[in-house]
């Protein structure tokens, strides 16, 4: 299969690419920069540059694969104004890949949050959020879902709060971030709040086969570990860091500190039975394991 990829160089995206090529596919994968053009094309990609604002670039992407992956997000976290652009970039690139789509019966797998089930464990069968800082990423997964009613074969692999590898990496990688120049391992509240994870490996291999086999118009967990507790986290970061651990505001962590303050476990069950996914790679915890006081 033909793949084009947005987001193929970042430490989930360059996991998928990985899988991909080494499954058979061929990518093709969007560039912004040299330097990720550079590492694409070492990784074995074709490159086409341009970046998520330009439409015309993605839609040229979506028409000539025989499937779509979409993995980038700016990741600006340091505003509620710098997230929200983020959020509007990604949604007019998603209705741009989508609408190149329509009709073809092609797969689009576009990545989103696990979401919040209060009390328990969130399923595939629950919906996304539709309020706080994130929510206009949910709407716009939500439409590439909803895209499987014009011959789209859409689908969402809902990432955990932590998709890490060799220590780096999502919501923990902020929480070492942050350690790191502040000279606090600090986690939100009591700490008692859970987030799922999984290894980047482990996540990739999941978005191939949902590009290969999902349904139009699901949606898939890659769940490996169900849920940490926050402080858990935080206390290896602070053992592996040489750094005091200690509780932090909620509002230290910016916009999305509502985010990091709640208790979010996810399973994923369904995903595992349906299409015979099978995490391998080491825990969250485990991985943490491999942080250094500096970095290399």
């Amino acid at each position: 299969m033909r793949v084009f990829i947005t987001g193929g160089t970042g430490l989930i995206g360059s996991t998928v690419l990985a899988e991909l090529l080494s499954a058979g596919h061929t990518v093709t994968a969007l560039a912004r920069s040299d330097a990720s053009a550079a590492l694409a094309a070492a990784a074995g990609a074709e490159v086409l540059r341009g970046g998520l604002a330009d439409l015309p670039v993605l839609r040229t992407g979506a028409e000539q694969a025989d499937g779509v992956i979409h993995l980038a997000f700016s990741n600006d976290f340091s505003s509620p104004e710098a997230l929200a652009h983020g959020i509007a970039e990604e949604g007019a690139a998603l209705a741009a890949l989508g609408e190149a789509l329509i009709g073809t019966d092609r797969p689009l797998v576009t990545a989103s949050g696990t979401p919040y089930a209060p009390g328990r464990a969130a399923t595939e069968d629950d919906p996304l959020p539709t309020e706080g800082p994130v929510a206009g990423r949910s709407r716009s997964v939500t439409r590439v879902l909803d895209l499987a009613a014009q011959g789209v074969r859409s689908s969402a692999v809902r990432l955990p709060r932590t998709v890490h590898n060799e220590g780096r990496g999502g919501f923990a990688g902020l929480l070492t971030e942050l350690a790191r120049r502040t000279g606090v391992a600090g986690y939100p509240g009591d700490g008692t709040q859970r987030w799922p994870a999984v290894h980047a490996r482990d996540a990739a291999v999941l978005f191939r086969l949902a590009l290969e086999r999902a349904p139009a118009g699901t949606a898939w967990h890659a769940v490996a570990d169900e849920g940490d507790a926050v402080r858990d986290i935080v206390t290896v970061i602070g053992r592996r860091l040489g750094l005091p651990v200690a509780s932090v505001p909620p509002e230290d962590f910016g916009a999305i500190g509502p985010v990091f303050a709640a208790d979010q476990p996810a399973s994923s069950a369904r995903t595992r039975a349906e299409l015979g996914w099978r995490p391998t790679h080491p825990s969250l915890l485990a991985d943490l394991e491999q942080l250094a006081p500096t970095e290399a």
